[in-house]
């Protein structure tokens, strides 16, 4: 049986304050509690509705719908870890600003797909365990590595150490057209810009080079969505390594 004070305690795991205070986040459904488990991230809690009733699940939950299992799961220190140093040689994204929750967890499914080798994201990112994000990933939170970094500093050491970082501008060279290093012989940085106004002065002085995906007929769009864009360029970037193979 659940407290009130239980109650509460679970239901402000929904704000970021007290997540961080708490170093935990929560999950729900029985498919991203059973990946959770079986990624080894370590379950402090874990609930039912089959066993605290319907109502009880309703107030813990995040959801519209509370779903039959929800589970208090504690944060791996990476995620709060601010990385300055090149990474070892594979092809990693890099959010410069990424606000909006569904984005951030669909750019996390993607990097799942195609095998990244980790996400680093701003301090301005949207944050990892926020309850929308979460969901928006469908398991792809367990089995991204995932750090916050500073953008700028973490693209200049890695173009230090002969690695290579590619921006995604609207004016870039056209990415089918521009050759790509994979990341097999070295580090290999994609970054996404904000989705209002992309990437950053700041780490656009760092990028080694701008590359875009170009659009077709008579498009009015003015832009990709960033979740759409980083699929494109990763379905890009992976065919190659296919390539070279």
């Amino acid at each position: 049986m659940l407290s009130a004070k239980d109650i509460k305690r679970l239901r402000a795991l929904g704000q970021k304050k007290f997540r961080d205070e708490e170093g935990a986040f929560v999950v729900e459904g029985e498919k991203l509690v059973r990946e959770a488990k079986e990624s080894g991230f370590r379950i402090r809690e874990c609930y039912r509705m089959a066993d605290i009733g319907e109502a009880a699940m309703e107030r813990i939950s995040q959801l519209s719908s509370p779903s039959p299992v929800l589970a208090v799961v504690e944060k791996p220190s990476a995620w709060d870890e601010m990385k300055v140093d090149a990474p070892e040689a594979g092809l990693y994204i890099a959010l410069d600003g990424i606000r909006d929750p569904g984005n951030l967890g669909t750019i996390l499914r993607c990097a799942d797909w195609f095998g990244v080798s980790g996400v680093f994201a701003s301090a301005d990112t949207v944050e990892i365990s926020n309850p929308k994000v979460v969901q928006a990933t469908m398991g792809a939170i367990f089995r991204v590595k995932f750090a916050r970094a500073d953008i700028p500093s973490l693209c200049r050491a890695t173009r230090a150490a002969g690695g290579i970082v590619y921006g995604t501008f609207m004016d870039g060279t056209n990415i089918y057209k521009e050759g790509l290093r994979t990341g097999a012989d070295g580090p290999v940085i994609i970054v996404i810009g904000n989705e209002a106004n992309g990437i950053s002065a700041a780490t656009a002085a760092e990028v080694s080079a701008r590359i875009s995906i170009p659009a077709y007929g008579n498009s009015g769009m003015e832009s990709l969505n960033a979740a759409v864009a980083t699929a494109i360029t990763l379905s890009e970037f992976r065919r190659r390594c296919q390539g070279n193979e």
